[in-house]
């Protein structure tokens, strides 16, 4: 008896990415691609795995392609008809333990658009150091912004009518007094019965 190995998948306008991951895959394993289809059978720690894919639409062999490493097989798959996502990678509908999403390459239908490239060697070298240049027309901020009159402890805002300080309102904002402590409460209870 064979095992299903996870499958993880994910796709764009026009091509579907599938793995098959199977660690330590040994031998050569039977693959078969078909249009419609992915047939899979291979060994690894004297265990047999074995998988078909159905797929939802046909892909282009031609335009398509595939590796087998020793932990896993990827596909790199491109659509007979791009347009819009597939509802799911498997002809037939329903849930499979062993059907995931491949995170490391899931895009939405709707960002699938914004691909901004591969950023693995971003180089910040024109940047510059720190925050002491390398922005023009930041001035540096070294010093401050230009004509921000260095904001020292704020001051107030001109033309503002002096915000906060006016004195009147100052009972507005504190909280009610507490309660008198209760021997002084105890006291006046007294003196109440007794009249």
């Amino acid at each position: 008896m064979s095992l299903t190995p996870t499958v993880l998948w994910a796709q764009r306008k026009d091509t579907v990415y599938i793995k098959i991951d199977v660690p330590d895959l040994k031998d050569n394993p039977k693959l078969v691609v078909e249009p419609t289809k992915i047939t899979f059978e291979g060994k690894s720690h004297d265990k047999t795995y074995a998988c078909e894919l159905g797929l939802f639409e046909e892909v282009d062999l031609e335009g398509s392609k595939w590796a087998v490493r020793a932990r896993n097989i990827e596909f790199v798959l491109k659509k007979k008809n791009p347009g819009p996502f597939w509802p799911r990678l498997l002809s037939t509908a329903g849930k499979h333990f062993w059907l995931k999403a491949d995170w490391n390459k899931w895009k939405d239908e709707d960002e699938a658009d914004e691909d901004f490239g591969d950023l693995g060697d971003f180089d910040m070298g024109g940047m510059g150091g720190g925050m002491g240049g390398g922005f023009p027309g930041m001035g540096g901020m070294g010093g401050g912004f230009p004509g921000m009159g260095g904001m020292g402890g704020m001051g107030g805002f001109p033309g503002m009518g002096g915000l906060g300080e006016d004195e009147d309102d100052d009972e507005d904002d504190l909280p009610p007094p507490l309660e008198e402590e209760p021997k002084k409460a105890a006291e006046e209870e007294k003196k109440e019965e007794s009249k």
